[in-house]
């Protein structure tokens, strides 16, 4: 292959995994809100369990039904298997942090790991990472502060238990990308919702259970749904591109917030927020513009 050919393919494939980042925030943002309505009756554990056994079935089905669970050594595969444990641990990392601190100032923690994950492609995958693209992310992660605005009474010892969440993120990220490409996606996507599932279920027995009522079952039904589509379409972002370009579009996943704050909840961000809002669109669009010219040289070089 021809290094045209090969940057063609790049473009390509930074081009689905911004495509399928952008979807990965869009439906854990639903999954959230459902996710926040039904925390209100039910404890954490209880709910991350049934939720993560709903989702672990519609996996496991969807899975026997393309003929992909013949090849248990797939599923057993120490990539997978790391991905799924890191992922599980980091979940219940940041719930911690999250009861414990505002979520602003956890938020604001949690969405700098485009910047870490970004450093983790450079000195690991070795990508070359130009002064555009660490501008663009630095404007993004400006314009997530602008909106969250955190406050500095917010920020405790729980702060570095989140920064602990945000660094396992972003090395479950990379270990995502040490999975061999002959593994399906929905592979550690089932992976993945198991341990979550298994680890919840451990932490339930401890909190105790509080009655499920048929509309938290109806809910968390919903919740899971979002849930299996999230995780295939993050662990399938994560496969495609550049690490250092499709993990800033996590940053989307504010702006779905900010849209299913205002359409239910009536919120309308400040001045401050709403100049951030501009940041995060401008970083995403100047982003998506570099794309367009390096597939133009591309193609000009194909010519």
């Amino acid at each position: 292959m021809s290094l045209v050919e090969l940057d063609l393919a790049t473009v390509r494939a930074n081009r689905r995994g911004i495509v399928t980042m952008c979807a990965a925030m869009a439906v854990f943002i639903v999954n959230d809100a459902i996710v926040k309505h039904v925390s209100e009756s039910l404890g954490g554990g209880q709910l991350i369990f049934l939720r993560g056994l709903f989702a672990t079935l519609l996996i496991l089905a969807t899975a026997r039904a393309m003929g992909l669970l013949g090849k248990p050594a797939q599923y057993l595969s120490g990539p997978v298997l790391l991905r799924a444990a890191v992922d599980a641990v980091a979940t219940f990392t940041y719930l911690t942090a999250l009861f414990n601190m505002p979520i602003a100032n956890v938020t604001a923690i949690n969405l700098a790991s485009p910047l870490i994950l970004t450093a983790m492609a450079v000195v690991v995958l070795k990508e070359l990472v130009g002064w555009r693209r660490w501008s663009a992310i630095f404007v993004g992660f400006l314009g997530v502060l602008l909106v969250i605005q955190p406050t500095a009474e917010g920020f405790n010892i729980h702060a570095l238990v989140a920064l602990a969440a945000t660094l396992m993120h972003a090395a479950r990220d990379l270990v995502t990308r040490r999975i061999p490409a002959a593994v399906p996606s929905l592979v550690p996507t089932l992976v993945t919702a198991i341990v979550v599932c298994l680890l919840a279920g451990g932490i339930s027995l401890v909190e105790g259970w509080r009655p499920v009522a048929p509309r938290h079952v109806a809910f968390l039904l919903m919740a899971s749904i979002f849930l299996a589509v999230g995780y295939y379409l993050i662990i399938d972002a994560m496969r495609h591109g550049e690490m250092s370009l499709v993990g800033p579009f996590r940053y989307t996943g504010l702006l779905w917030a900010l849209l299913l704050g205002y359409f239910i909840w009536g919120d309308v961000p400040n001045l401050a927020a709403s100049l951030g809002i501009v940041l995060l669109i401008g970083s995403g669009l100047y982003t998506l513009h570099r794309e367009r010219i390096r597939a133009r040289e591309a193609r000009h070089g194909q010519g």
